[in-house]
């Protein structure tokens, strides 16, 4: 069966995008050698990657351009030519190289997909479609990279869940620039 997992990095104040939607504050934290090197090997990892339409949206708008391949080459290389879902009830098309559009029942459509054969599945961003997922049993791992940044106010990624989400730490590993990677399961007891 293959795993469903989350990635994102969040704020010390626990959001993974601003009041505006923008992530570029992870971009603008201090660089270290080892969180370049991280970032790159995470971004090699493969999976197909799961997208809600605003982060989609935002995504399109930066990884495609000439300004992303030249400031993060092998991030930008996976992202735009990595298979890609985008759930979407709105859409009428997903432009981006090799994204495939879903417009069905998001938990029926994810839970079809994990019981088929091939490469795992990561969510990036995503805020309302994490929060459904988790509310639906079908997230396997979190992986949260702390940034050291506040935003004073922001999205969290789990916005409108109903029910708290016990979580055991499986991993975590502290860079030069200050962040901080957390790797967490859901608690067997949990869902």
């Amino acid at each position: 069966m293959r795993r469903l997992s989350v990635f994102n990095n969040v704020s010390l104040d626990g959001y993974f995008a601003d009041s505006d939607g923008d992530m570029s504050f992870v971009h603008k934290s201090r660089e270290s050698p080892d969180w370049v090197e991280f970032t790159d090997q995470n971004a090699s990892m493969g999976g197909v990657l799961l997208f809600g339409r605003v982060t989609y949206d935002l995504m399109y708008s930066f990884w495609p351009t000439q300004r992303a391949k030249e400031m993060f080459p092998l991030v930008a290389e996976r992202l735009n030519n990595g298979p890609k879902i985008v759930f979407s009830r709105t859409m009428e098309s997903a432009s981006w190289n090799n994204t495939r559009l879903v417009k069905g029942e998001l938990a029926a459509e994810v839970r079809k997909m994990k019981q088929v054969p091939g490469p795992d599945l990561v969510i990036l961003g995503s805020g309302n479609i994490v929060a459904q997922l988790v509310e639906a049993g079908l997230i396997d791992e979190y992986r949260i990279a702390l940034v050291p940044v506040v935003l004073g106010k922001g999205r969290t990624m789990f916005e409108g869940m109903r029910e708290k989400l016990p979580l055991k730490l499986v991993g975590s590993r502290v860079f030069e620039n200050g962040a901080v990677y957390l790797q967490y399961e859901p608690l067997a007891s949990g869902r």
